[in-house]
């Protein structure tokens, strides 16, 4: 049998964004896709390695190796920094690559810049997941957003490219200059109206689809009655919501197990209750209908993990079209030594 190694290409995030510029639609598709793989068990998609400093205590990087069949075929890791001191000194607080590898050699085919790509697949599968837990009931009318970063502003632009309006949206921030420059966002995106609260317990209580996009690191939401209108809440961050908050809701994740883990608060909750009965199953089983949605009779938290599965999938959507288009940056002689016995003689 013949095979050849691939070349091995790089793509900027200029070349990723200019491809998933506008496509919104096509973008939460994928991750429809990658979800439906995922529960039908065509996926690998092993636990993630945190890699931690004592010396940084508040930094940290994350390996996401997974192998995503389906339409995709592709196998590959993720490899995202998260530096929160990076924010003072006006750069993101995230970076990262993805490595897309060959599913017949296993070379590594592809390098892609990757946080681009990330936002992406977080505020697809957000916005994939708001639209399945409220089509039977209707969507909500006044948002609220709890952290104001770029995963804050992408999930923004994913709920409006896919046909999302709201009467009010609302933001909060622990800094108020970062709330107001979100604010200031979503005037010039023409959100509509726009309220700056004072507090965390007023945004929450003023809107009935919270998303929490922060960086805290354990639990600081610890009011259950902050609650009491049964909002739909996107916790996107993980770690916002105390034990409590998520013992009193209804509990969508998209993996168990990795959700469970690493103090996330549904790791918390589990810890505190000694079960994982507060939990009411996966993004797939709402697809399937065999969740429940969002009624309103109770608060709905959705806890996504985050798969890698979905970085491969959105990363090799985009290396398809660089390709199909002649785009692909591809380096020469990367692969060197390919002659098992060498070539001399």
């Amino acid at each position: 049998m013949h095979i050849e190694v691939p070349p091995f290409g790089v793509i900027s995030g200029a070349q990723v964004q200019r491809t998933l510029q506008g496509q919104e639609r096509e973008v939460v598709a994928l991750m429809e896709a990658a979800y439906r793989a995922h529960g039908n068990g065509d996926t690998v998609n092993p636990p993630s390695y945190f890699l931690r400093f004592p010396d940084r205590p508040t930094a940290r990087i994350i390996a996401l190796p997974a192998s995503l069949g389906g339409e995709s075929q592709v196998d590959g890791l993720k490899w995202i920094s998260s530096f929160p001191e990076n924010v003072a000194a006006g750069i993101p607080r995230a970076s990262a690559v993805l490595l897309l590898n060959d599913r017949t050699t296993g070379y590594p085919m592809a390098c892609l810049e990757s946080s681009i790509i990330s936002a992406s697949r977080t505020a697809g599968s957000a916005a994939l997941a708001a639209d399945a837990l409220t089509r039977r009931h209707g969507r909500p009318r006044r948002i609220g957003f709890f952290g104001v970063g770029l995963i804050a502003r992408y999930i923004h632009t994913y709920l409006a490219g896919t046909g999302w309006t709201f009467d009010e949206v609302g933001v909060y921030d622990l800094l108020p200059e970062h709330a107001a420059g979100f604010g200031d966002y979503l005037g010039r995106s023409g959100a509509g109206k726009v309220v700056l609260h004072e507090s965390a317990e007023d945004l929450i209580r003023s809107s009935d689809l919270v998303v929490f996009a922060t960086v805290a690191g354990t639990p600081h939401v610890t009011d259950p009655s902050w609650f009491d209108h049964h909002p739909l809440v996107l916790h996107i961050s993980l770690r916002d919501l105390s034990p409590e908050i998520v013992l009193d809701s209804v509990n969508i994740v998209d993996d168990v197990e990795h959700c469970l883990k690493a103090d996330t608060s549904p790791h918390l909750a589990e810890q505190l209750s000694g079960n994982r009965d507060f939990l009411h199953g996966t993004l797939f089983d709402v697809l399937e209908g065999r969740a429940p949605d969002h009624d309103g009779s109770r608060t709905l938290v959705f806890s996504p993990f985050g798969l890698g599965i979905l970085d491969l999938a959105l990363g090799k959507h985009v290396y398809d079209r660089l390709s199909a288009a002649g785009e692909l940056t591809v380096v020469p002689d990367f692969f060197h030594e390919l002659s098992r016995y060498g070539t001399g003689g």
